[in-house]
């Protein structure tokens, strides 16, 4: 076959490959122990080529059209076909090579040693299934390698040479358009045909071939209507089932011992012979006088076009895959108890899919989740890059009302939406939401799962702890809230060359720069790259960050409700030498870091923003960043885990990302940016994703379309605004309502009037959504308690002030079934169009967006900004931070800074006591009135019930 193969190239108009090693090799391949044997074909002064070199051509030529037309739609793409092959057979390497490279595919060779055992070779195979940038695998292995065991290992979806049994087993069904087909029985019958040899009622006996060679010959024998019988060559009827057959099939080399005499003279002779996969080439004698001979060499190279062909159909296949299809998602049933028991008892009653499994089912590759117990995954941002051509769904936003003391179940209904819409309605749909705080949950509001029969589970994992992205925000913000401390007094007690020295120190007797340093030089505009080179100036410039203690941002935090650190004072010990001042801690979930995490894109992107973070001004008035501290690294390694989502799921199966969990009423109150864009590449074009805000939409909303929709570039197409019949009672004048307190009887009894006076704050909140443009899907989260006059009231009041649609929902009693209303409404509202746009320009001063967001959002007639806050305002703009949008800090129980204003406050002018700057996150931050960033426990904290059954270690007393 050597010599004839230059021919057959540049018949292909592909040069042959010059000698040496065959290229994309993981490892060097030993030489073939197959001896150079000759490719048994008609001799070197043959008149014409054979037949198959022309349907070579043609395959090759099809192939490279067929995947053409896929590229004009997917650039980019190139498939991948892989060969893991024991020995190293040279001569096969090369044709695969050179017909992939003129169809316009990539391939690579895995050599593995000639003496390779099935553990190694299952291992190579097990590594490609879940290779995403692989998009076949062939096998070129001895007869003596190719077990049941090693050909099932490999993936269907990848098995370009149909060799397993659900490949096989599809073919056998006639399900051939639904899988490969065996590319060498492909040949010899597309040969045969072409030889002018007749198939129809002849009799075909195939003869030593391997189990699967064998079984996809007979089936397309058979569908050209051949009579067909299979042997062993070692058989005692060899010499009879020879002499009856029209047509002889070689499938393996013929023994010495056996003559072609027993062939009968007029028979067709097709020799597939090598090892089917293998491409060793054996040379059966062509030389007896038969009807026909097609031989291994015309066999093998038209299978080898025919793989190719094979590979494109794959990379077609894969490319349908990445887009948009309805998930193969096996939802959870449930069995809904009346009355309804508590939620962690629902929660612990549904067992949920392992976690990998429901990865698989919305489209996730093995390698793009890392798993965290059986029920928890963090998602990797490779997934964007592989999607990145897919796309997004449609958008949806839950918001509120101005809630009670109690929360209004924005989460419940986020949850009990998306499994409506995916287990009932059969529509991808992904929910996203944050992560919860220790502080309320062990404080006074509970877990942030959900409730009833519309929750995440296992809630106890959701509510506490799960993967640690709130522990790592701690580590990163104090590690930050240290670092300037430890500065402040290391200038303070130092010399410039004394400090210098030690944050260059001399390692080994070599001095250097690290490259945080490096940047902070050229910032600095010391274009030097030698310690011992800068001058006396430069050197303190370079090591004094002379920091304006008074001017300090930066806070400390902790994930627990502690009231007694809103104000302290640190450095108090000796060894500070004075260094002492009031500082205070936040919850942690006000942490900055936690708004970066939220609003980032990317690691790098993310890194950027944590070196952006402003901490305090230096004694000139400038600005102080977590960069020029050197800490942005370490607080980069830090957050490399966190910045991933968190996959969980429903109590009906469905998939939920749990991510990031900034407040709405000290933060910007919405999970990631990076879970949203991610989900909505997951669920396709027609698929929903379903995010919440936080608290009212006069605080959530407003922050999630000014804030989180300008970092994002990512555009709502829906408003579910929930409302509940207790809360519009509160605001229609009703007795004030406390946590832990029972409801006064005109909460649990029907009041119509309250529920009319009251529905001015759904109207409201609904003019708010109208002012950027969305459409309104107004839910009422049903309780027991409601009538149906009073919901009947609610849906027509919002219908007449604008909503889309208002929808009773019993998500909770029931789960998505209760729901299915309101995601047909959600699902029709999607499909008019949004006329999204900004409430303001961000390039206005900051004073008048503050005064934008307080008139044309909260109601008030005007904004009192004191000295203080003005001065920082001042600070801001004058660092050049004035054209960022604003991320207001005001209580969520009420639209005005007055918590027990209830309704519509009017006339009323809002206070903002102070101003902070979250530079890295990309917001200014004004506080209203007295707004606390730290809360405090309740005389009957959540804790009080909490507990664990050390027998069983299950957690009880959630809610």
């Amino acid at each position: 076959m050597s010599a004839r193969l230059p021919l057959v190239l540049r018949q292909l108009c592909l040069p042959p490959r010059p000698p040496g090693p065959p290229r994309r090799l993981r490892v060097p391949c030993r030489a073939s122990s197959a001896g150079g044997r000759a490719w048994s074909s008609r001799g070197p002064g043959s008149p014409a080529p054979p037949v198959g070199d022309s349907t070579v051509r043609e395959v090759i030529q099809n192939s490279k059209e067929v995947l053409s037309l896929l590229q004009e739609k997917n650039p980019t793409f190139k498939p991948v076909l892989a060969i893991i092959q024991t020995g190293g057979d040279s001569l096969m390497q090369e044709i695969n090579q050179s017909l992939a490279e003129e169809a316009g595919l990539n391939i690579t060779h895995i050599c593995l040693s000639p003496d390779s055992g099935e553990d190694e070779i299952i291992s190579e195979i097990l590594k490609i299934n879940e290779n995403p940038r692989i998009h076949g695998l062939a096998l070129q292995i001895s007869e003596d390698s190719l077990s049941n065991k090693v050909l099932n290992t490999l993936n269907p979806q990848k098995d370009v040479d149909g060799v397993t049994d659900i490949n096989l087993g599809k073919l056998v069904r006639g399900d051939a358009h639904e899988c490969f087909v065996s590319p060498v029985a492909r040949a010899t019958i597309e040969l045969a045909e072409k030889s002018g040899v007749t198939l129809e009622g002849k009799k075909v006996l195939v003869i030593g071939a391997p189990g699967s060679l064998q079984a996809a010959l007979q089936c397309l024998f058979q569908r050209k209507g051949s009579m067909t019988m299979s042997s062993p060559w070692e058989t005692p009827q060899l010499q009879s089932k020879l002499q009856d057959a029209d047509i002889v099939v070689l499938g393996s080399p013929k023994p010495e011992a056996i003559p072609l005499t027993w062939i009968q003279p007029g028979s067709t002779i097709l020799n597939c012979c090598p090892d089917f996969l293998s491409g060793k080439f054996s040379g059966a004698s062509s030389g007896a006088r038969h009807g026909g001979l097609i031989t291994e060499g015309e066999v093998n190279l038209l299978a080898a076009a025919l793989r190719i062909q094979n590979m494109v159909s794959c990379g077609r296949r894969w490319l349908r895959e990445q887009q948009h299809r309805r998930w193969r998602l096996h939802c959870l049933k449930l069995q809904p108890l009346s009355p309804v028991p508590s939620d962690i008892e629902i929660s612990r009653g549904q067992t949920p899919k392992a976690v990998d499994i429901l990865a698989k089912e919305i489209g996730l590759l093995a390698d793009e989740i890392e798993i965290y117990g059986k029920s928890k995954a963090k998602v990797r941002l490779s997934l964007l890059e592989r999607l990145k051509d897919q796309a997004d769904g449609k958008y949806v936003l839950v918001a509120g009302i101005t809630p009670t003391p109690l929360g209004e179940g924005k989460s419940t209904v986020t949850v009990g939406l998306v499994q409506a819409l995916t287990a009932h309605l059969k529509v991808n749909s992904f929910a996203c939401l944050r992560q919860p705080s220790q502080g309320p949950t062990f404080g006074v509001k509970g877990g942030a799962a959900g409730g009833g029969y519309a929750q995440v589970i296992p809630m106890e994992e959701f509510n506490l702890h799960l993967t640690g992205d709130i522990h790592a925000i701690t580590a990163a913000n104090n590690l930050l809230a240290a670092a300037i401390d430890a500065r402040i007094l290391h200038e303070n007690t130092q010399t410039d060359k004394a400090l210098y020295n030690r944050l260059v120190p001399s390692v080994n007797g070599v001095r250097k720069f690290s490259e945080i340093q490096l940047a902070r030089l050229k910032k600095l505009g010391i274009n030097k790259t030698d310690p011992s080179a800068l001058t006396e100036e430069e050197v303190s410039k370079f090591a004094r960050l002379n920091i304006d203690p008074s001017t300090i941002t930066w806070q400390r935090v902790l994930d627990t409700n502690d009231r007694f650190l809103r104000k302290i004072t640190i450095g108090q010990a000796s060894t500070e030498k004075g260094c002492s001042r009031q500082a205070q801690f936040d919850i942690a979930v006000a942490s900055e870091i936690m708004a970066v995490l939220a609003l980032t894109d990317s690691l790098t992107d993310m890194k950027e923003r944590l070196g952006r973070m402003v901490v305090a001004s230096d004694k000139n008035g400038q600005p102080v960043t977590a960069e020029d501290l050197g800490v942005t690294g370490a607080l980069t390694v830090l957050m490399k885990d966190a910045i991933k989502p968190n996959l969980m799921q429903t109590l009906e199966g469905t998939p939920v990302f749990v991510h990031a969990g900034p407040f709405a009423n000290i933060a910007h109150g919405n999970s990631s940016v990076l879970a949203d864009k991610i989900a909505l590449k997951l669920v396709g074009e027609e698929g929903f994703v379903v995010t919440e805000a936080g608290f009212g939409a006069d605080i959530g909303m407003e922050k999630f379309f000014n804030i989180k929709c300008r970092a994002s570039g990512l555009v709502p197409n829906v408003v579910v605004l929930v409302a509940t019949v207790r809360a519009l009672k509160m605001h229609g004048g009703g007795p004030s309502v406390t946590a832990g307190v029972p409801l006064k009887k005109e909460y649990t009894e029907e009041n119509i009037q309250l529920v009319a006076d009251g529905c001015c704050n759904l109207q409201k909140q609904i003019q708010i959504a109208q002012l950027f443009g969305v459409p309104v899907v107004v839910a009422l989260n049903v309780f027991k308690t409601d009538t149906r006059a009073e919901i009947d009231l609610v849906c027509e009041l919002a219908k007449r002030a604008g909503a889309f649609d208002a929808v009773p929902c019993y998500h909770w009693s029931v789960g998505g079934k209760g729901s299915v209303d309101l995601a047909r409404a959600v699902r029709d509202a999607a499909n008019k169009r949004s006329r999204f746009q900004f409430l303001y320009d961000v390039q206005l001063p900051i004073v008048e967006k503050i005064r934008t967001i307080a008139q044309a959002v909260y109601g008030a007639k005007d904004i009192e900004i004191s000295p203080e806050a003005q001065s920082k305002i001042d600070r801001y703009t004058q660092q050049g931070f004035g054209n960022l949008p604003i991320c207001m800090a005001k209580t969520h129980l009420s639209l005005s800074h007055q918590p027990e204003k209830k309704g519509v406050p009017r006339d009323f002018v809002l206070p903002i006591s102070d101003v902070r700057a979250s530079i890295g996150a990309g917001f200014i931050y004004p506080l209203v009135g007295t707004m606390s960033t730290m809360p405090g426990l309740p005389t009957r904290p959540c804790f009080y019930d909490i507990d664990l059954d050390t027998a069983t270690e299950q957690v009880q007393g959630l809610f």
